[in-house]
């Protein structure tokens, strides 16, 4: 096996307690822009158009064919604000190997299924999948409360249902509060967890612990993250959800270099 196909190994922490940086507003642009720089020397976007576009055809089916799925559109798609940081697993890889000055390639991003972690990893992603489920539960009970079980006849008449009857409103309003709600949980116990279990031999608890600290002590930057986050996945998703394959890996790689700012370890 060449060393471009061993997997770095784990550090060991001091502390199951590791300190938890104040970082600003310039430490967050850095790490984006470390994050694009990572993206240009190690471009991903053909992998991620294969995560994209089965969920991508899904909703297409939803509009064009069964009417019935076309509800579940937004919060299908939606949902990669919960699952974005699974996806992103093979991201904090490239750049944590880059960072170390180990070879890099594209493929250097399945390494992850190697790692000491992987165990650690699934677990989290599995309580990712479950938080997920749960949004997806929550999206279909704020649907029925409003609308019953009516079927939309139309995508113009779906959409004129939501935006102009005093039941959509109330739809986006409760959908909107909700998935807040959901995006708030995800953010606060995966922002650093992922990297971490990748870096540094520990467990799922204490990656939980310390991305929940990592947001109390920087409220207002991780505040200002979630919105960076929600609007650049906003925008990847207009022009037919093309953008999305670059905006996820930009983001995945800019998230190793925001944990790395501050967790100090």
């Amino acid at each position: 096996m060449t060393t471009a196909n061993v997997p770095i190994t784990a550090r060991e922490t001091r502390t199951d307690h590791p300190n938890i940086r104040q970082i600003s507003i310039a430490d967050l642009m850095d790490a984006i822009a470390k994050g694009l720089a990572d993206f240009n020397a190690m471009p991903t976007h053909f992998f991620f158009l294969a995560i994209i576009y089965p969920i991508v055809t899904f909703a297409i089916a939803g509009i064009y064919g069964e009417l019935d799925l076309l509800p579940f559109i937004f919060p299908l798609l939606a949902g990669y604000t919960i699952l974005g940081p699974l996806a992103a697993t093979g991201m904090y890889e490239l750049s944590r190997r880059r960072e170390f000055g180990r070879y890099t390639s594209r493929t250097n991003a399945f390494l992850v299924f190697k790692s000491h972690s992987i165990n650690a990893v699934a677990v989290l992603g599995i309580i990712l999948m479950i938080i997920y489920f749960v949004w997806l539960f929550a999206a279909q009970l704020i649907y029925q409360q409003n609308f019953g079980n009516t079927i939309p006849d139309s995508y113009i008449g779906f959409v004129n249902q939501i935006l102009t009857t005093p039941e959509g409103i109330s739809m986006i309003i409760a959908g909107c509060s909700v998935g807040f709600f959901f995006a708030v949980i995800v953010l606060s116990f995966s922002v650093v967890s992922f990297p971490m279990l990748l870096d540094l031999d520990v467990g799922v608890l204490t990656a939980i612990k310390t991305s929940v600290r990592a947001v109390i002590a920087n409220p207002v930057i991780m505040a200002v993250w979630g919105v960076i986050v929600a609007a650049s996945l906003l925008v990847g998703s207009l022009p037919a959800f093309v953008g999305l394959c670059i905006v996820l890996p930009v983001l995945g790689h800019s998230t190793w270099h925001l944990y790395r700012k501050i967790v100090d370890c």
